[in-house]
């Protein structure tokens, strides 16, 4: 097996833009074009492109589709109606986080799981197995689709411009099939920046034709290209989960402060039932530490695995940090216990390279869009 990296359907058409490429879960993936910090206002004020055919789909079919999803996954699939998406998680059978997932529902019978680059063969693998004695076929589309989402407060308006899809009557988490440019798509009201936008499923033949129409549409509402460093920036603002960063098998959902994701009430069992519902008891009882959010008072720059500090103990961990355009400040997310996590705590530090740098614990997230 070759070690290359894999390639997008728009990879050349990256490189052409300048891109400055990087590798990213075994994918040449842009990092950025131009400014990172241009990229990254672009998306809260105008809009962004962005190439995400890495991520990994997976399609589920068969009659019992729904209650193998309810079974290899925390949330309840069942409840999702056609047009639907929902965000979950895929947890261990020791209730440790596999990775989080957007599941759509594509038709009575057909679910289309989307999984983390890094994740989507462990989630593929998963699933495989776990579809042991269900009516219900797994089945890696990962080169079946390519991936470009548009972000941004003008994202509506540069769609509209290409497609005759309702877009008005697309809800937030919904899909529907669709021609975007006279390219047929899967069009999602999803996102990962904590802006309005779509993220768009397409053909890999038809990814270049797409992104040019979209480039064109976009240029008098001030789109431009983005790469992965201002998709992370965007989503820290909006304080969103990075799986292998705030997720991880170490971590249940509940110590995630996403214990909402898993749904007890569902018919059945579920794998990793029995653990989670341990890990919700001790949640309730003995809170773990508790994920917040944390401003720097400096300049210096806060990163995943920095120890936070209080009174000289180390009292939790930096899990992703980075200077925030929009705030004018250095940010992070990190787990601190829970007697130092509540909002405005004082005396709360990172230790960066052995200097005690004071930060104020604030609620996740950061950043919320005006509705």
């Amino acid at each position: 097996m070759s070690n290359a990296p894999r390639l997008t359907a728009l990879d050349a058409l990256h490189r052409s833009l300048g891109a400055t490429m990087t590798d990213f879960a075994g994918w040449d993936m842009p990092l950025r074009y131009a400014s990172e910090r241009d990229e990254h206002n672009a998306v809260r004020t105008k809009a962004g492109l962005f190439d995400l055919s890495h991520m990994g789909e997976i399609t589920v079919t068969g009659p019992q589709a729904a209650a193998f999803l309810n079974f290899a996954l925390v949330g309840n699939i069942g409840t999702v109606t056609v047009g639907r998406a929902r965000y979950t998680m895929i947890c261990a059978e020791d209730g440790g986080i596999l990775d989080d997932l957007i599941v759509y529902r594509l038709g009575d019978t057909e679910y289309m799981v989307v999984a983390n680059a890094g994740n989507a063969q462990i989630v593929l693998d998963a699933l495989a197995a776990r579809a042991d004695g269900f009516d219900a076929e797994v089945r890696d589309d990962r080169d079946a689709y390519a991936l470009i989402a548009v972000q941004g407060p003008e994202s509506p308006a540069i769609l509209a411009s290409v497609t005759d899809a309702d877009l008005d009557g697309l809800k937030y988490y919904a899909g529907l099939p669709g021609t975007v440019a006279g390219v047929p798509a899967l069009i999602a009201r999803t996102g990962y920046t904590g802006e309005d936008g779509f993220e768009l499923f397409v053909a890999p033949e038809h990814a270049e034709q797409l992104w040019q129409a979209l480039t064109a549409a976009g240029a008098p509402h001030g789109l431009i290209p983005c790469g992965l460093s201002c998709r992370d920036t965007l989503r820290l603002e909006a304080g969103m989960p990075l799986y292998g960063h705030e997720l991880t098998t170490e971590l249940t959902p509940f110590d995630a402060g996403l214990g909402r994701v898993v749904k007890f009430e569902k018919e059945g069992d579920f794998v990793g039932r029995k653990a989670l519902e341990a890990a919700a008891e001790r949640a309730e009882t003995a809170p773990p530490r508790k994920l917040v959010g944390l401003i720097a008072e400096g300049r210096r720059v806060p990163r995943a695995g920095f120890p936070v500090v209080a009174e000289g103990q180390v009292i939790g961990q930096v899990t992703s940090g980075a200077p925030s355009p929009t705030l004018g400040k250095p940010i992070a997310i990190a787990y601190v216990d829970a007697a130092h996590a509540a909002p405005g705590t004082t005396g709360v530090g990172v230790d960066i390279r052995g200097s005690h740098e004071p930060h104020e614990v604030v609620t996740l997230p950061f950043y919320k869009r005006q509705k």
